[in-house]
């Protein structure tokens, strides 16, 4: 297995001191195009035909620092992610949990693992909401992170890390469509990648997305509407659902009535249930079918699901 790390910190002083005309092209070249197979598995332009296109840098705007705004302005954040320890604690999390699914008895289809740490805008509201730190893992063999560097969110990166990583093994083996994709297979997806990441690191690095739901909510309020819902395809028409109505807004979409995350917070809940219920191990139950998960554990959208607190 090889692991290689993109050292932001790096690329982000080199933007910096390049002239602000060139900054963009630099980030765009330096930072985004050691991930161009992803980029082409998503169908996300790497550079936009049009001005004002979509495109990576575009995407990269939506939480992480933009271009422009890589000045001496950053320094102070640019140095919380610039020390060896922080890359190796890093690859240490990403290699710890890949390498756990193989000393399971799960063989990876993908040997060569590229991961980065981007720094994140704290004006950003996608940020804001997930408490300033997120990550992308679902596109095997690529992985980022995103985080407004402090004493909150950096010991979460690795929890975040080993989430996305989750995925990253998920989807070596569970084909991914991204207009026939069912909201039963991402609050499976969300579930299971979260109590990976707790198992690894503990429950009291559980995610904004799981721990801001309380019990009323998720078992009057998330649960009865979901349950209805978990044939329904295409991303873009259950996002809102897995989202909640403010994460939705942001996206353009319509809004569901669903609180912050409600997706995230019944899947965590719903996986735990089925593992209890099954016995099968996290390794197992990841590169599982989310449709064979889901036929275990009909009696979960009719109990009360208790809180951890």
């Amino acid at each position: 297995m090889n692991i290689k790390a993109l050292r932001s910190d790096k690329i982000y002083r080199k933007v910096l001191q390049a002239p602000q005309e060139e900054k963009v092209e630099l980030l765009r070249q330096e930072m985004f195009a050691p991930f161009m197979k992803k980029w082409e598995t998503q169908h996300i332009p790497f550079k936009a035909k049009e001005p004002n296109g979509f495109d990576v840098i575009m995407l990269n705007n939506m939480t992480g620092i933009s271009p422009t705004e890589i000045t001496n302005e950053i320094s102070t954040e640019l140095e919380l992610i610039s020390s060896d320890s922080f890359w190796n604690e890093c690859e240490e999390a990403v290699k710890k949990s890949l390498s756990l699914f193989t000393e399971h008895g799960v063989n990876l289809r993908v040997s060569d693992y590229l991961f980065t740490i981007q720094l994140g805008n704290p004006n950003s509201p996608f940020l804001i909401i997930n408490e300033g730190y997120s990550g992308d893992g679902g596109i095997p063999g690529y992985i980022f992170g995103t985080l407004v560097p402090n004493e909150y969110t950096i010991p979460r990166m690795k929890a975040a890390l080993a989430h996305e990583c989750n995925h990253n093994v998920r989807y070596q083996f569970i084909e991914w469509d991204h207009f026939a994709v069912t909201l039963g297979e991402l609050i499976v997806s969300e579930g299971l990648a979260e109590n990976y990441a707790t198992s690894i690191f503990g429950e009291d690095m559980l995610g904004p997305w799981v721990s801001k739901t309380d019990r009323e909510t998720l078992n009057t309020r998330i649960k009865p509407v979901l349950k209805e819902k978990l044939q329904l395809r295409g991303f873009a028409n259950l996002s809102p659902y897995l989202y909640g109505d403010e994460l939705a807004k942001l996206q353009n979409m319509t809004p569901v009535n669903m609180p912050y995350s409600a997706g995230y917070a019944c899947g965590y809940y719903l996986i735990k249930y089925y593992l209890e219920k099954t016995g099968k191990t996290i390794y197992e139950a990841t590169i599982t079918p989310a449709n064979d998960i889901l036929d275990e554990v009909q009696g979960f959208w009719d109990e009360e699901t208790f809180i951890i607190s």
